[in-house]
């Protein structure tokens, strides 16, 4: 199913669930979550409390979300010494998300799950399941910004510049 958000496609992550409403996440448990890395190592948010953490909900077939993807690996790799980190979470084979990261040269962690990573993605409120979804987190793990559709290079360094400005 494709879906029109501002002018670019999207596309739809979760067609069965229905949509819920948007709930309040409280820091510690969202720092707890736990996903995988693509050598199925346990990881949690809460490794970067105390950095700005933006997390990049997205799958390897969803095209928009291969557009901005290097974007930000540039960003991340631009801003990691000014604290912060880029995480992308996805619903997807561990393998496949592996091979999709070398083949885009992504340099941060991309991680896994199941239906909890829908799951989140709608709690920070994209109630249609629409991919990709950034959610920008303060240093304590509260949600500072929350987008669904693609971000340019350009408007996410502008964010991160100011919400870096505020943060230190």
């Amino acid at each position: 199913m494709l879906a029109v958000f501002a002018g670019a496609a999207l596309w739809v992550a979760s067609r069965t669930a229905p949509p819920r409403a948007s709930g309040e996440i409280a820091p510690g448990a969202l720092l707890a979550a736990t996903f995988r890395d693509s050598q199925g190592q346990p990881r949690a948010l809460g490794q970067f409390q105390g950095k700005i953490v933006v997390v990049n909900f997205w799958a390897t077939w969803c095209a928009p979300c291969r557009e901005e993807m290097p974007g930000f690996a540039r960003l991340q790799a631009r801003w990691a010494d000014k604290n912060i980190q880029f995480v992308g979470l996805a619903n997807d084979e561990p393998r496949r998300v592996e091979r999709f990261g070398k083949a885009l040269a992504i340099g941060y962690p991309l991680w896994t799950g199941g239906e909890e990573v829908g799951e989140l993605s709608r709690r920070f409120g994209n109630r249609l399941g629409v991919l990709p979804h950034t959610v920008i987190l303060d240093t304590q793990g509260r949600v500072l910004t929350s987008r669904v559709g693609p971000y340019s290079e350009q408007e996410l360094a502008e964010k991160l510049a100011a919400f870096s400005a505020i943060h230190h």
